[in-house]
């Protein structure tokens, strides 16, 4: 016998994921400006505006809540990409789209650049223990191999192309601007992040990559 949800188990269940989803914004914020070492659950708990007691409830300690913010920026940027449809546009449109969806995305979330330096520093273990950051993060890398082969049926792209090393060579070409923009600034004399130069990256990103793959 199914029993059905009453509405005040229902709205039960709304304030704790309400309560959650405040308390991951509020550690998102807290993680990025201050690191995993750094970061202070009273100051998350105040962002939040909720008592700490409840942050220990829902994620136990520090560690397990920055694994559950890393896993929540993982699922954010995956949900966005899957919004791209890549599979139903022609290889280099898909390309081109996936490029430009990166350098956009990572220009308007400059935390989630921070937070992977964080976890980096970390040796990634949080990500290493979390399966569904894994199982989050394969969709992308399939959709992509899709694209690369239906290119080379095609005879626009070059075959014996992996997808993981593209993709990773996609977002390091913005990861690594992004993230030393201000030091490559400082030695070139140039600012990196002016809207001039910003086109000017996406551009050649744009002609490195698809150079590389085009026939």
């Amino acid at each position: 016998m199914v029993r059905e949800t009453s509405p005040a188990s229902e709205e039960r269940l709304r304030d704790a994921d309400r309560s959650q989803a405040s308390i991951l914004a509020a550690a998102r914020d807290e993680f990025a400006e201050f690191g995993l070492a750094g970061a202070r659950m009273d100051r998350i708990a105040e962002r939040a505006g909720l008592n700490k007691r409840l942050i220990y409830y829902y994620f136990e300690d520090k560690e397990k809540l920055f694994q559950a913010v890393l896993e929540q920026t993982y699922r954010d940027i995956r949900e966005e990409e899957m919004k791209l449809r890549l599979a139903d546009l022609d290889p280099p449109t898909a390309v081109r789209r996936l490029i430009e969806f990166t350098w956009d995305y990572y220009l308007r979330h400059p935390e989630f650049i921070t937070l992977l330096n964080s976890a980096n520093l970390h040796r990634a273990r949080h990500l290493a223990e979390s399966k569904r950051a894994r199982e989050l993060n394969s969709p992308v890398i399939e959709t992509l191999a899709t694209v690369l082969e239906r290119g080379r049926r095609e005879g626009t792209f070059r075959g014996g192309v992996d997808p993981v090393q593209l993709y990773v060579s996609i977002a390091a070409l913005a990861y690594f601007y992004l993230s030393n923009s201000h030091t490559l600034s400082a030695i070139f004399g140039r600012d990196l992040l002016a809207p001039k130069a910003r086109a000017e990256r996406l551009s050649h990103m744009n002609e490195v990559i698809l150079g590389y793959l085009t026939r």
